[in-house]
C-alpha cells in the first residue's frame, strides 16, 4: 500500500519506505492481544500506530496491541479469504473508499464485519467522511489530494486546463493509479471533472504536454525533491512537514485546482470472526477520542475525523484544507473503478 511517507529535510531517500512486514510488538504472557493490520508507515518510531499502541495499552493494562504489516495492504486480506485462509488480524486500520469496493466486488462474504453503530464516539465522526454505507467502516482521519509546486519556477495552475498550458510542458509529476492512494485519488478527481467519458481525452493531453506517472508517492516526491519537474500530486498538509528556517517554503506551496482538493478519507474495520472483537471495538473508541485525534492528525500529517478536533501547533498552522472538497461514494464508484483504473492504465500508462 503506498501511503504518505515523508522525506526528511535535506535527506535525499525515503524515509521510513523499507518494508515493515510481519508482526511488531510483543504478546503479553497473560491478558488479550489486539492485531492490527495497517500500512507500513503507520508504525514505527514516531508515528501514530506506535503512539496509539503505547497509550492504549496504558489505558488498557490488560491488552498488548501488535501491528502486522503488509506490502499490498488489505488485498492480501482479500487473497486470504477467497482462498479460505485465516485471517490472523482482528482489524484493519487504513481502508479507503476505493479499497472497500475492491474487497466487497472481488467477495461473496463481506470482509468485514458490522460494528460502527457499537464503537463510542463513531456519532462525532464527521458526516462528510462516511463512506460504507454497510456501517463496518469508521473513518479515523482524511487527506486533501492537491498540488505542491515551486513557486520560484511555476505560477499557481489555477485550473485542470491550465496544466495543458506549454508553460507547464513536463513539469507535472504524479502517481500509477493501479496501486498508488494519491495516484488514484488524482485520476478521481480528474474523472469528478471531466466526467467519464472525457476523462482519457484530457489524460492524452496531459500525457501530450508531458506528465510523468511514477510508481508511487515516495518515488514521485523524491524526484520533485531532486527538482526533475516544479510540480507534484500530493497532499494539502505539505507544509505541516515542511516549514522553518531551514526550509524554503517557495518549493511548498499548495495548489487547489479549480479551487478544490479530493478527499481521501481513511478507515478503520473490524474482521469478521475476529478473535478479540470487543477489545478491537475499544481500540477504534480509542482511535476517536479527542487526544487520539490530536496525536493521529500531527504524527500522520492527515486532518482529524472527528468534528471539533483542532491538532494545533504546527498542524494548525500550516494544514491547508481547500475551498471546495470532492470526492466520490461508495455507490457511485461501486461498478465503475475498476474499470474506470484499467481503462486509463491501458490507454495511458502502456502507450
Amino acid at each position: 500500500m503506498n501511503r504518505r511517507t515523508f522525506l526528511r529535510h535535506g535527506v535525499g531517500s525515503v524515509a521510513g519506505l523499507a518494508a515493515l512486514s510481519g508482526c511488531i510488538g510483543t504478546p503479553s504472557d497473560s491478558g488479550q492481544t489486539l492485531t492490527v493490520a495497517a500500512y507500513s508507515s503507520f508504525t514505527g518510531d514516531g508515528t501514530a500506530g506506535n503512539w496509539l499502541k503505547s497509550a492504549f495499552e496504558s489505558e488498557t493494562p490488560e491488552a498488548t496491541v501488535t501491528f502486522q504489516t503488509t506490502e499490498n495492504g488489505v488485498n492480501e486480506f482479500i487473497q486470504r479469504r477467497s482462498q479460505g485462509a485465516p485471517i490472523d488480524a482482528d482489524l484493519f486500520v487504513g481502508l479507503n473508499t476505493g479499497e472497500l469496493v475492491r474487497a466487497d466486488q472481488q467477495l461473496d462474504d463481506s470482509l468485514f464485519a458490522a460494528s460502527g453503530d457499537r464503537i463510542d464516539g463513531s456519532e462525532t465522526v464527521k458526516s462528510a467522511l462516511d463512506f460504507d454505507p454497510a456501517g463496518r467502516v469508521v473513518p479515523y482521519d482524511t487527506g486533501y489530494i492537491s498540488l505542491v509546486y515551486d513557486a520560484e519556477e511555476v505560477d499557481e495552475p489555477a485550473t485542470f486546463d491550465t496544466l495543458l498550458k506549454p508553460q507547464y510542458e513536463n513539469e507535472l509529476l504524479t502517481q500509477n493509479a493501479e496501486g498508488s492512494d494519491p495516484g488514484r485519488a488524482f485520476l478521481l478527481w480528474t474523472i469528478n471533472q471531466k466526467g467519464p467519458d472525457g476523462y482519457l481525452d484530457y489524460w492524452n493531453q496531459l500525457a501530450d504536454n508531458g506528465i510523468q506517472i511514477l510508481s508511487d508517492w515516495g518515488t514521485a516526491y523524491e524526484a520533485y525533491q531532486d527538482e526533475e519537474a516544479s510540480m507534484v500530486v500530493s497532499y494539502s498538509t505539505d507544509q505541516v512537514y515542511y516549514h522553518g528556517d531551514d526550509v524554503d517554503i517557495s518549493r511548498h506551496q499548495v495548489g487547489f485546482l479549480n479551487d478544490q482538493g479530493y478527499a481521501n478519507p481513511e478507515g478503520m474495520a473490524q474482521f469478521v470472526n475476529a478473535d478479540n472483537p470487543e477489545l478491537a471495538r475499544e481500540f477504534m473508541s480509542f482511535m476517536l477520542s479527542e487526544r487520539a485525534q490530536a496525536e493521529i492528525a500531527t504524527r500522520n500529517v492527515q486532518f482529524p475525523a472527528v468534528e471539533g478536533v483542532d491538532p494545533g501547533g504546527d498542524f494548525g498552522e500550516f494544514a491547508l484544507e481547500p475551498p471546495e472538497a470532492v470526492t466520490y461514494s461508495y455507490d457511485e464508484l461501486v461498478g465503475n473503478v475498476g474499470g474506470w483504473i484499467d481503462d486509463w492504465a491501458r490507454q495511458i500508462v502502456s502507450n
